[in-house]
């Protein structure tokens, strides 16, 4: 089975209806307990940017392996397949847990990775 990439899902984003699109989303959040409609509530309490003390919403995180776990090639396989590491450089990540597996990530995308690992047996945390 190829894997779909990045470019092929915006791809696919520019061509499609905007019905489709609704029932993409819609399918997301069904399939993996997210709502879309979260972030914009949570960026819309926020305090403006000038107020003293204002709350920062984090956007970006990092997924750190903080354990292996007893399926250490699983681990290895998945770290593989969403970093495109080869298979020594994934080895390396895995043993040298915890070690940051992508850094700088979407909270969506974090929550996919943190989902993936831990179902190889990995115990991850996203900072």
């Amino acid at each position: 089975m190829a894997e779909v990439k990045r470019a092929d899902v915006l791809n696919y984003l520019e061509t499609a209806n905007m019905v489709e699109i609704s029932e993409l989303i819609s399918d997301i959040e069904e399939k993996f307990g997210v709502t879309a409609a979260a972030p914009v509530a949570v960026a819309a309490a926020a305090p403006a940017a000038g107020d003293a003390g204002a709350a920062e919403v984090k956007d970006a995180f990092d997924v750190v392996i903080t354990e292996v776990g007893l399926s250490k090639i699983s681990v290895i396989k998945v770290v593989r397949a969403v970093t495109e590491l080869g298979l020594k450089e994934a080895k390396e990540l895995v043993d040298a847990a915890p070690k940051a597996v992508k850094e700088g990530v979407p909270q969506a995308e974090a929550d996919e990775l943190k989902a993936k690992l831990e179902e190889a047996g990995a115990t991850v945390e996203l900072k």
